[in-house]
């Protein structure tokens, strides 16, 4: 499907009517594999590259039963939503994209764009980050605050309906509570304010989802997580979009390798989420310039 689709032609594609009504009123939707389309045998492989990542970054082994095998540390104090656990709990595998085409595939999903673009805009959506999360059994996880936050919390108020960013939770593992779920409260999209507090975190609730599913999101929803009460792993992969007009958390558009753009599902869609040929940012002499005449 091209980046231009309009929202009629998502909904009449995939039928996502239902999809579409809970992102209004709820701000946040769960999307099962049989509407999306990625078997569990490609979530599958991708669990096993990431804990293949996993073990390689941190030197530890890691298991979907046991989470990590030798106990792990931070070399400096983190920051950010995990300021203040004396013990890691989970830690973020950046630039997914770069890494195997499994992911590159799994970005321009046609369900994940098009939803996207009904949030964002069809014309101005384009890619942010692609980023996992692996999360192990720990009494902190973010904390008392459960991390609650909006993802467009860096951009200037006032907020309005259209999301300024939007972003696509894919479940590698079945979400439960005691597992450290999402968590995120019902309407809060349409506060159009960052997350405030305490009423962020009295109001949350999780978001239960089985293996395989993608978790639907608005900018402006607030949510979090709940930390991790069971042995093993929460594997997640966090597909992130914007608006063309919000700067990406990674550079696509300047150092994506152009090579890699080539070998996935839709070379077109993902070039054109990159912003490859977006006239901004510029990196060189755009405009016309006039020269003597004769």
């Amino acid at each position: 499907m091209p980046v231009s689709a309009g929202t009629n032609e998502v909904i009449k594609s995939f039928g996502l009517e239902k999809y579409l009504l809970e992102l209004e009123v709820d701000g946040l939707t769960v999307v099962p594999p049989q509407v999306h389309g990625v078997s569990l045998k490609v979530i599958d492989q991708m669990v096993g590259l990431l804990l293949g990542y996993a073990e390689s970054m941190t030197g530890s082994p890691f298991s979907l039963d046991n989470g990590p095998e030798k106990r792990l540390h931070f070399p400096q104090n983190p920051t950010g939503l995990t300021a203040g656990a004396e013990e890691p709990g989970q830690f973020l595998i950046q630039q997914l994209a770069h890494k195997d085409r499994l992911f590159r595939d799994l970005a321009v999903n046609p369900v994940a764009v098009g939803l996207m673009g009904c949030l964002v805009g069809h014309k101005a959506v384009r890619f942010s980050s692609h980023n996992s999360f692996i999360k192990w059994q720990g009494d902190y996880g973010y904390g008392p605050s459960l991390g609650m936050h909006a993802d467009q919390t860096a951009q200037p108020l006032p907020w309005g309906r259209t999301a300024l960013t939007a972003n696509t939770n894919w479940c590698l593992t079945e979400y439960s509570s005691d597992g450290g779920c999402l968590a995120y409260v019902p309407g809060s999209h349409r506060f159009c304010t960052p997350a405030q507090f305490p009423q962020a975190v009295r109001q949350a609730v999780p978001v239960e989802a089985s293996k395989g599913s993608m978790i639907v999101f608005h900018g402006a929803t607030w949510h979090g997580a709940f930390p991790r009460k069971t042995p093993g792993l929460r594997l997640s992969i966090a597909n992130y979009y914007r608006h063309q007009a919000v700067t990406s958390q990674e550079d696509f558009s300047g150092r994506f390798p152009k090579e890699l753009a080539e070998d996935c599902d839709d070379v077109e869609l993902f070039k054109a989420l990159c912003g490859f040929s977006d006239i901004f940012p510029y990196q060189k002499q755009s405009e016309k310039v006039p020269t003597v005449l004769g």
